[in-house]
C-alpha cells in the first residue's frame, strides 16, 4: 500500500503499545509511564492515540512529558524516532484551527465551540488568558493574527512542542495490515487512503463494526464519545477502545498489541 505523510507504517516489529486520550491528566499518565517503561522491549513500537491536550491546564507539561518518554526509548532501547507515533485527535485538530484563526471566516463561532471542547484549558497551559482570544475574536484579521502568531512563537520556543504538532498522524498500521491504529473512528465505505476527518470526528453506527474493515482484523481507539466500554470483552471484538467515559474520572486506558492482531494485554492508569 502506498502511504503518506498522515499515516505511520509499523515494520520490523512484533508488539505495539497504544494509549488512549490523556486529556493532560498527567497525574494519571504516570503509572502508565512507569508501566510501560518497566515492561518495554527493544523493536517494540508505542503509539499515542491523539487527544494528548485539552480538557485540563496541562497541555504543556504532558506534552514535554511524552516527549521525554519517547526521549527514554530511544536512548534506552535503540528505538528510532518513528517507533514513538502520536495521532491527531480532535483536540490537537481543534488547537490547530486556533492557530490558525486569522484565517477563519467565522472567529468568533470558532472560538465559542473550540472552547466548550475544553480547549481553553489548553490555552492556559501556554499561559494566555482564553478572555483574550475571545475579545480579538471580532476586532479582525490584523489584530488576531497578532495573538495568534504569539501564541505560535510560544509553542515553538519550547522544546520539541512545534515538532509535536507538525508531526501528528492520521492514522498507523502493521505492515501486515491486520491491525489498524486511529483516534476515533474511520468510514468503513471508504478506503484509508480516502478517509477525511472520520478519524477524529468519528463515523456514525462505527461503535458497531462487527467484521474486518478490509483487511484490518483489529482496530485499536483512543475515544469513544458513548458511555458504554466494554473493555473487558474487547478480545473478542474487532474494535479495541482505551478510552472510558465520563471524562472527569481521568482515567487513561492502554494496551499491549501483537502485530496479528492479538490483545496481549490490557490496563488503566491506577
Amino acid at each position: 500500500m502506498t502511504i503518506d505523510n498522515n499515516f505511520q507504517e509499523f515494520t520490523n516489529t512484533h508488539r505495539i503499545w497504544a494509549v488512549g486520550s490523556l486529556h493532560s491528566s498527567i497525574e494519571s499518565f504516570q503509572s502508565i509511564k512507569k508501566y510501560i517503561l518497566s515492561n518495554f522491549k527493544s523493536g517494540d513500537k508505542l503509539i499515542f492515540l491523539g487527544n494528548l491536550i485539552g480538557y485540563n491546564n496541562k497541555s504543556k507539561e504532558i506534552i514535554t512529558d511524552v516527549l521525554r518518554l519517547r526521549f527514554n526509548l530511544m536512548a534506552n532501547f535503540n528505538a528510532d524516532h518513528e517507533d514513538v507515533v502520536f495521532l491527531r485527535g480532535a483536540q490537537e485538530e481543534m488547537f490547530s484551527k486556533l492557530l490558525q484563526l486569522q484565517i477563519a471566516p467565522n472567529p468568533r463561532e470558532i472560538i465559542d465551540w473550540i472552547f466548550s471542547h475544553g480547549v481553553d484549558k489548553t490555552l492556559v497551559s501556554y499561559n494566555f488568558e482564553p478572555d483574550q482570544f475571545r475579545n480579538i475574536a471580532t476586532q479582525g484579521t490584523i489584530q488576531i493574527n497578532k495573538l495568534t502568531s504569539k501564541l505560535n512563537k510560544t509553542i515553538s520556543e519550547t522544546a520539541g512542542h512545534k515538532e509535536f504538532f507538525s508531526n501528528l498522524k492520521h492514522a498507523a498500521f502493521t505492515n501486515n495490515m491486520e491491525v489498524l491504529f486511529v483516534n476515533r473512528g474511520v468510514d468503513l465505505s471508504r478506503p484509508l487512503s480516502a478517509q477525511n476527518d472520520c478519524f477524529w470526528w468519528g463515523y456514525q453506527n462505527f461503535s458497531l463494526i462487527n467484521k474486518p474493515y478490509n483487511t484490518f482484523i483489529r482496530i485499536v481507539r483512543g475515544y469513544q464519545s458513548n458511555q458504554n466500554n466494554e473493555l473487558e470483552y474487547s478480545k473478542n471484538r474487532i474494535l479495541c477502545t482505551l478510552f472510558k467515559q465520563p471524562l472527569e474520572n481521568k482515567k487513561i486506558l492502554a494496551g499491549l498489541f501483537a502485530k496479528n492482531g492479538d490483545i496481549l494485554e490490557l490496563f488503566e492508569s491506577k
